[in-house]
């Protein structure tokens, strides 16, 4: 071997060790930042669920409560109506599906009388409703700790569950307050019984990934819910996240095995591994060949033939990662949608994307600084990203500031990506969303105007910045229009750009989506003549077309039988539990017959309008009516704690309609009164 070949292959010896270091350097470094996020992302989705699921426990929760306070007034009364007290049990758990039974059991002396009287109504197998006496020496009710327990804190106690033998025989938790008497001494305690067996349904139904499982334990620590498996799932190497449910104590832990949650990395990493060692192989085989002198012209153009399929597959991996197909939703019709992109080289960084959950669309427009291969790669990372979060995360100021966290932490490369992101709720028209560095899109409706939209730095620049969202009340018929640079600074010939005056130009009249950004493409195919597309070209068109609900009612006091159809079709379109339509039909029963009574005079016919509509997280209803002034709000509050022969005459139904909706707010307009009823959910 000649000293000139010996240093030809010890260089190439060389580099084959470098290549070899910086590849598994680089696998390790990805490696770690992927685990990272895989953990993080774990943690977003299981604090979504949790949350999830916790709020509907406390819907429950917050049901029974309010069953209990809407009606510890009546209790107060019947202190002095034994006879009577049997009747506040019935109600409530005739009122309240979710209550399994109640009683209303006076401290034992409190009447001479009768020292323990407790009837307990509670439901049966077939659904109906019996009477039994929890006043008897083998109950012991005195001694029970939903009877014990609030006395003792003189204020409402959620008991730990148990199995009611005597009672409602069943596992249960219970909700009890102290009722006070017109003195203010603790005279009984009212009560609400609450069914656990629903928990078990819903607590296995929990579940991030395939395998992972939901335990539920009580305030002592006593498991409640625990799916099958679940031991095997906790005696595994596993990841915890847990959260209290407020006021019962109760704790809920999710449990996910590392194993199942890190499976496809570990599947990756060994792809990647095969893939350096082919590529070590390859470049020693290269090396040879350099060394040897076996190039030729014919394998530089082989290469270049592989390297045109592999961008030709790129391309097409690419397109693969945004919606194609239009319409999206061919089974709604509130919803008109279209959009595309035209890469300026075989791949490029332009994004658009979009999805519907839970009723919201989710969608996004992003243009990465840069072209070809490099920004194509930040492109796909930049919109696996945003579907990765907006699977759990509703808020776009909280996607967008922490898919600009996670790309700054790994751009070495310094490129960046403006991004504008947009969720809509499709029940109300309310679009939130956050614009970071993006051109602001285009509001279409009886004119074209410019979204307002704040100043956000780019995605990728600096780490920690803190994203404004933003928030609009769309109406129906609106249109969004979204666009990247490549559109406006298209160039003719000449230099000159198409610019904002002509793309607003080619934005009027009335067209479907797909025409309209095919009208759009044509304009600017015939701007730019022959000269070579400069830069990627992404379009995004949103037209929406949602449905709105009114009943009409004359001043017919037979006409409240049309509300309960009308209460149920509202709060089935919004996010509210089918359970509440009884109570918010009982709301607006209150408040229309209040119209009915006082707005019109006596003789006079009328017309009012309710209409409803789910707007952000509410669900809201205006009654108007063309009558004399009528404040229903103006009654002062009752006192729920007087006598009956204290407290002043009415008031009690515009009091039940504050207790059951969240606002309540009125308008006189012109010759108008307008009652504002607000449900959140």
């Amino acid at each position: 071997m000649t000293k000139k070949n010996f240093f030809q292959n010890l260089k190439a010896l060389m580099l084959v060790l470098v290549a070899a270091v910086t590849l598994e350097a680089t696998a390790l470094v990805q490696y770690y930042f992927s685990q990272k996020g895989i953990r993080e992302e774990a943690a977003k989705r299981a604090e979504g669920l949790l949350e999830a699921t916790s709020n509907e426990i406390l819907d429950v929760i917050d049901q029974g409560e309010a069953a209990v306070r809407n009606n510890i007034w009546i209790a107060q009364w019947t202190l002095d109506h034994l006879d009577s007290m049997a009747r506040v049990s019935y109600r409530l758990v005739q009122d309240n599906p979710v209550v399994a039974g109640s009683t209303v059991a006076l401290v034992p002396g409190y009447n001479a009388k009768r020292p323990l009287f407790a009837p307990y109504v509670c439901r049966t197998d077939t659904d109906s409703l019996q009477i039994l006496s929890l006043a008897t020496p083998e109950y012991d009710y005195p001694n029970q700790e939903w009877f014990v327990r609030p006395v003792e804190l003189n204020n409402g106690y959620w008991s730990e569950p148990y199995i009611d033998e005597g009672g409602g025989e069943m596992l249960m938790t219970t909700y009890s307050m102290p009722v006070r008497d017109k003195n203010g001494k603790t005279a009984a305690v009212i009560t609400c019984d609450i069914s656990l067996d629903w928990l078990n349904e819903l607590i296995e139904s929990v579940k991030a990934y395939p395998h992972s499982c939901c335990i539920l334990t009580s305030r002592s620590g006593n498991v409640m819910v625990s799916p099958a498996g679940a031991e095997e799932v906790r005696n595994q190497p596993h990841l915890s996240f847990g959260t209290i449910i407020e006021r019962t104590g109760w704790s809920m832990t999710l449990v996910i095995p590392k194993q199942e949650l890190f499976a496809s990395l570990k599947r990756i990493g060994l792809l990647v591994g095969i893939l350096q060692l082919l590529g070590l192989a390859m470049l020693i085989l290269m090396l040879r060949s350099y060394i040897k002198g076996q190039f030729r012209y014919k394998a530089l153009d082989e290469k270049r033939q592989r390297i045109e399929g592999e961008l030709n597959i790129a391309t097409g991996i690419q397109m693969s990662m945004v919606p194609k197909t239009f319409p999206p939703f061919p089974d709604r019709n509130d919803l008109d949608m279209a959009a595309t992109i035209v890469p300026a080289k075989e791949v490029g960084g332009d994004l658009y994307d979009f999805f519907i959950r839970d009723e919201k669309l989710f969608f996004c427009v992003g243009d990465v600084s840069g072209k070809g291969v490099p920004a194509a790669l930040v492109m796909a990372v930049t919109r696996t990203t945003f579907r990765n979060l907006s699977a759990h995360e509703d808020s776009p100021g909280r996607i967008v500031k922490t898919m600009n966290d996670n790309l700054s932490s790994m751009n070495e490369s310094n490129m960046f990506v403006t991004f504008f992101c947009g969720v809509l709720d499709l029940a109300g028209g309310m679009l939130r969303y956050c614009n970071a560095g993006h051109n602001p899109p285009r509001i279409l409706t009886d004119a074209i105007r410019t979204l307002p939209v704040e100043p956000n730095l780019p995605l990728g620049i600096m780490n920690g910045f803190d994203y404004k969202e933003q928030e609009i009340q769309l109406q129906y018929d609106d249109a969004l229009f979204l666009y990247t640079d490549g559109l406006t600074e298209a160039e003719n010939p000449a230099h000159d750009q198409f610019g904002e005056e002509r793309m607003e130009d080619s934005l009027r009249g009335r067209m479907s989506a797909t025409g309209r950004l095919e009208s759009i493409k044509k304009d600017v195919a015939a701007f730019v003549g022959e000269a070579p597309q400069s830069d990627d070209l992404t379009l995004l068109f949103i037209h929406y077309l949602p449905r709105t609900h009114r009943l009409t009612l004359h001043n017919d006091i037979n006409q409240i039988a049309l509300l309960p159809g009308f209460v149920g079709e509202a709060v089935n379109a919004s996010k509210l539990d089918p359970a509440q339509a009884g109570s918010i039909n009982l709301a607006l029963e209150e408040a229309i017959t209040n119209v009915m009574m006082y707005a019109y005079p006596e003789g006079t016919d009328g017309i009012i309008y309710l209409d409803a509509a789910v707007s952000g997280n509410a669900l809201h209803f205006t009654i108007t009516d063309c009558g004399k002034a009528f404040d229903p709000t103006a009654r002062e509050e009752v006192d729920v704690n007087a006598s009956v022969e204290e407290r002043p005459v009415g008031g009690l139904g515009i009091h039940l309609v504050r207790q059951i909706m969240d606002r309540v707010r009125y308008e006189r307009i012109g010759n108008k009164n307008i009652l504002y009823l607000t449900k959140n959910y």
